[in-house]
């Protein structure tokens, strides 16, 4: 009988450390995608200028398909992601509210993705410069979505700090702290309308999803 339930045990649990795996690696390609694809658009897209334009407002004009596109699948990686950390950090502190408010922070950016920003402030080129004198219901549509999306991963980040400081790493937790502490003075900067305010809010929008990107990375290893 040993013999014969060896073979039927294999497989009942190499699907779930395969799943888990997978979902994982969801989390760490988030990330690094959204960013490559958002920059090299910033780069090379004609009268965008990231110290005026949030990266939100490439998925105007002719290209605007791209960033859409990239919201989507981003938001989509992170919302499988978020399943793999949970199952990563399940029965930890922080183990169920940071892969729900990663999940929430993916939902946002699908409705973040389908509900574009207005053109506005020279871009598309051509298009007015300053911000447009009434926004479109999708423009507040984004707008929102954006806020929940960032709030979510503020949390999250800080959620992630308290995991890793009751499980006694300090550079780790305050690692996550400092990430959601860029992103939230990155979107109040951005609000307030302080100089080079898109510019700010990328960056603390960049550095935080990194590192759920990489926290996801840490436990991928482990298996």
């Amino acid at each position: 009988m040993t013999a014969l339930q060896t073979p039927a045990a294999v497989p009942v649990a190499l699907p779930a450390s395969s799943s888990k795996r997978r979902l994982l690696t969801c989390a760490v390609v988030a990330a690094p995608l959204w960013t490559v694809v958002s920059l090299a658009q910033a780069a090379t897209r004609e009268g965008f200028d990231l110290t005026r334009h949030p990266l939100s407002m490439l998925s105007n004009g002719s290209l605007g398909w791209l960033q859409i596109a990239n919201f989507i699948v981003a938001g989509v990686l992170m919302i499988a992601g978020a399943a793999g950390l949970r199952r990563a950090l399940h029965g930890t502190p922080g183990g169920t509210w940071a892969p729900r408010l990663v999940r929430v922070t993916g939902l946002g950016m699908i409705a973040a993705g389908v509900l574009v920003m207005d053109p506005g402030d020279g871009f598309p080129a051509g298009t007015p410069y300053g911000a447009p004198q009434t926004l479109s219901w999708h423009a507040f549509g984004h707008l929102a979505a954006g806020s929940i999306s960032f709030t979510a991963l503020i949390v999250a980040c800080y959620i992630l700090g308290r995991h890793f400081g009751r499980a006694g790493d300090r550079g780790h937790a305050l690692a996550s702290r400092l990430a959601g502490t860029a992103l939230l003075i990155g979107n109040a900067w951005a609000m307030t309308g302080g100089t080079a305010g898109s510019l700010t809010l990328a960056v603390g929008t960049i550095t935080a999803m990194t590192w759920i990107s990489w926290v996801a990375a840490r436990h991928l290893r482990s298996l």
